[in-house]
């Protein structure tokens, strides 16, 4: 692709993820075009559909985030690597609900699919060393983790609400698991004595 090209197209890309997460995955592609500071026969020459771009948009989150993951998988501390690249997944989540899961027009879900293993295999590469390592508790496992931060992601609209379940989460996946003292012992403890 010649350099304009690829600034047009970047541009593009840049226009589609600030609206998307401004009004959605339906905003019109020509605002995307405007934004971008194209015209249409620009957009279209390079995403022939709303799926095209989208994909393209939702490509490039997956990249990022495969990117941080090697940039954190060697980190010191295995714990706060993986909650930082869980914290990453769940505001791409947040920013594009709408890109979080498969294309509902019908389209070849395989794009989806793929990327999806790709998020399943870092979150397990940084989720594996941080239990190597004794980090965060034993018996976590991946889907559990990506499961709590899409629930987080897609539910809680407010950042300073997720702000605080990202840190209730930490702390549950950090901390050693409890044994919790069963509600008759506790009654039991609890009583006066009254012999």
């Amino acid at each position: 692709m010649r350099a304009d090209g690829r600034r047009n197209r970047d541009a593009l890309l840049a226009a589609a993820e600030q609206l998307i997460a401004e009004k959605g995955a339906d905003v019109p592609l020509d605002e995307i075009a405007r934004r971008a500071g194209v015209g249409n026969a620009t957009l279209y020459r390079h995403f022939p559909t709303r799926r095209d771009l989208l994909l393209a948009v939702t490509a490039d989150h997956v990249t990022a985030l495969r990117e941080y993951a090697e940039l954190l998988i060697d980190q010191d501390a295995p714990a706060e690597a993986l909650m930082a690249w869980l914290r990453a997944f769940a505001e791409h989540v947040a920013a594009h609900p709408a890109l979080a899961g498969p294309d509902e027009a019908g389209g070849d879900p395989r794009p989806y699919g793929q990327w999806r293993a790709d998020v399943d295999d870092m979150a397990m590469l940084l989720l594996y060393r941080a239990r190597r390592t004794g980090a965060v508790r034993a018996d976590l496992e991946t889907d559990d983790l990506l499961a709590f931060e899409e629930g987080i992601a897609l539910a809680v609209p407010s950042a300073g609400r997720r702000e605080r379940l990202f840190a209730l989460l930490r702390d549950a996946v950090v901390a050693a698991p409890r044994e919790i003292p069963h509600v008759r012992t506790i009654a039991r403890s609890a009583a006066p004595d009254y012999r």
